[in-house]
């Protein structure tokens, strides 16, 4: 498929043109005999375009009590799920020639592809509840739809607000969380106010409140784009090349935008762009983290994003994946300044004929340690299947390594994988705060990834013990320097599996793609108080439908033992199937027969009133 192909821009536009269509769509909806008693509340604030947005609250009455702590009850742990309403547009294009003149065709598995509102379900996280696992609220957004709802940060401290994107919308939502059951919409950024990226991703909160957020796509509008530092670049449009990094208010406004891409360029082997730029890039940044202490920023390059989504089957160049991370300088907050950019090494599995499945490429999270003595950062291949490390983030080029291989934990998820680490879909990867383990959720490689007759691997959360290697500093020894070692460890003082389940054992590609840990314990005091011992985590079954990479649309539970093995919470069951994990295909939801949704991301909330330090 040629970048200058006019059948590759009449299909782009096309495409865009859908999305942006669906985005503008309103909708109207009734509650439903499963929800009778749903109390209705609205919260609106006026945009820079002027007009109204807003998040309407459908709390289950019959759920919740008025007052949990004056009833004499256990106060309430929240999960926030972000998720968007299954319709037509997440027919991924390898089907689309399956759809006979009309719509119905290639729909069968959508229940109601009609414009629905994407929303954040408010679910019972407390263990011995007698909600435990029930939806109690549906904040869903408008009037926007349809806008494939993200990521939020990764972990919610006391008072952050929770940050929430839209890739399709090119929109950031900010939320009040701090009188959950219910939200507050506290604001709403737009593209027009990021027109130096769009395709929002993650967030990072700072200690003031304030947040990073990475916009993996290029400037909304392809030509030159002059951000807040005075550079100029020229990039290739919406969903293309290069990204940025945001700067938001506790409010969701734009303090700042600082581009990705270096003045002069990345390598033009190893990143492509559709259309080519004149000056190549990598700088897609997807995953994002930082040590304030360090006054350092660490974001991942995952890819391209228009091209997973317009060509997923085959795609136009495997180095539309990017091998690359970058550090950046934020002893000023608000003018993060770009330090290095880091290429992954390819690992003994790379494969010169098929560099899509090379250990370095898609570099989609990144995630830092938190102790003081400790000055590393991780980081995860999706495509590539690879754990990488770097001991000092600080450095004027930092050194990442290959520390461990998903192929070497698949066995452990699930007896009768293989230890084929290539294309395990890994995508959430997190360190424990007291930085004595590692969490991975992987969706585990697709029947038919590596070849005609390849079986897949089934999915799941591995947890790694990263005390020796981060106690070694920058002289840790071993390597994974062959086949051997890339599917059983690399020995020494290298990362080991201390705990690991599946999530849909025996199917392959279907396990998670997102995760949280539970950083909040209950105290003999009545209250929450925050832990860097995790006892729950938290993971989700979806990635992008379009990309043809979907998902059970689940939300399951993990509990986490001390010594870090992990095992799925058997209790944490769906309120009308009465199956382990909470199933997002349904009919019926708060706000409405609505039907299907996708539940990307999560975090574990406590409201203001339950907290004390």
């Amino acid at each position: 498929m040629s970048a200058k192909s006019p059948k590759w821009r009449k299909v782009f536009m096309g495409a865009m043109a859908g999305v942006l269509a669906i985005g503008a769509v309103t909708y109207t909806g009734s509650n439903t005999s499963a929800y009778a008693d749903v109390q209705v509340v609205t919260d609106a604030k006026t945009a820079a375009d002027g007009k109204q947005y807003w998040v309407q609250n459908h709390l289950v009455t019959k759920d919740l009590a008025a007052n949990a702590r004056a009833a004499g009850g256990t106060p309430k742990k929240w999960l926030l799920v972000w998720a968007g309403d299954e319709n037509i547009a997440d027919t991924a294009v390898k089907d689309i020639k399956n759809l006979p003149g009309s719509l119905g065709g290639g729909l069968t598995k959508i229940k109601n592809a009609l414009p629905g509102p994407d929303f954040l379900a408010v679910i019972d996280a407390t263990q011995g509840s007698p909600s435990y696992g029930k939806v109690v609220n549906t904040a869903t957004v408008g009037p926007l739809v349809e806008n494939e709802p993200h990521h939020m940060q990764y972990v919610w401290h006391q008072g952050n607000t929770v940050y929430a994107g839209a890739l399709f919308a090119a929109a950031t939502y900010a939320f009040d969380v701090s009188a959950l059951p219910q939200l507050k919409l506290k604001g709403i950024s737009l593209p027009t106010q990021t027109l130096g990226g769009s395709v929002p991703d993650a967030y990072w909160v700072l200690k003031d409140g304030t947040a990073y957020g990475t916009y993996m796509g290029g400037p909304v509008v392809p030509g030159p784009y002059t951000y807040s530092d005075g550079s100029t670049q020229i990039g290739n449009g919406f969903a293309g090349s290069p990204g940025e990094v945001v700067h938001f208010d506790q409010n969701g406004q734009v303090l700042s935008q600082s581009p990705a891409a270096t003045p002069q360029g990345d390598n033009a082997k190893l990143c492509d762009d559709l259309p080519q730029l004149g000056n190549p890039t990598c700088a897609n940044p997807h995953g994002i983290q930082a040590r304030e202490d360090l006054n350092t920023l660490v974001t991942s390059d995952y890819a391209e994003p228009r091209n997973i989504i317009l060509d997923p089957v085959k795609q136009p160049s495997p180095y539309l994946r990017r091998p690359t991370i970058r550090t950046w300088d934020i002893s000023d907050r608000n003018h993060p300044k770009l330090r290095a950019v880091s290429y992954l090494q390819d690992g003994p599995r790379a494969d010169p004929a098929d560099p899509l499945h090379s250990e370095s490429r898609a570099v989609m999270e990144t995630t830092v340690t938190n102790l003081p003595g400790h000055k590393g950062a991780f980081a995860e291949t999706m495509q590539g299947g690879a754990v990488y490390y770097t001991p000092d983030i600080t450095a004027a080029a930092p050194r990442w390594r290959e520390v461990f291989d998903d192929g070497a934990a698949n066995k452990d998820i699930y007896a009768a994988n293989d230890s084929n680490g290539a294309s395990s879909n890994g995508g959430w990867i997190q360190t424990s705060p007291d930085d004595k383990y590692l969490y991975r959720a992987i969706v585990g490689r697709q029947k038919g990834t590596l070849s005609a007759d390849d079986p897949g691997t089934t999915g799941g959360v591995y947890v790694l013990d990263i005390q020796k290697l981060l106690a070694a500093g920058v002289n840790y020894k071993g390597s994974i320097d062959t086949k051997l070692k890339a599917q059983q460890g690399g020995g020494d003082d290298l990362p080991t599996v201390v705990g690991a389940a599946p999530i849909n054992a025996g199917v392959p590609g279907a396990g998670p793609h997102w995760g949280a840990y539970d950083n909040w314990d209950l105290g003999s005091d009545g209250y929450y108080h925050e832990t860097d011992q995790p006892q729950h985590l938290a993971v989700s079954n979806y990635f992008v439908a379009r990309s043809g990479l979907d998902g059970d649309h689940k939300v399951n539970l993990l509990n986490i033992g001390t010594d870090g093995n992990v095992a799925v919470d058997q209790n944490f069951r769906d309120e009308f199937t009465g199956q382990v994990g909470i199933n997002f295909n349904r009919k019926s939801w708060p706000h409405g027969d609505f039907g299907n949704a996708k539940p990307h991301s999560e975090l574990f909330v406590i409201a203001d009133a339950d907290i004390r330090k």
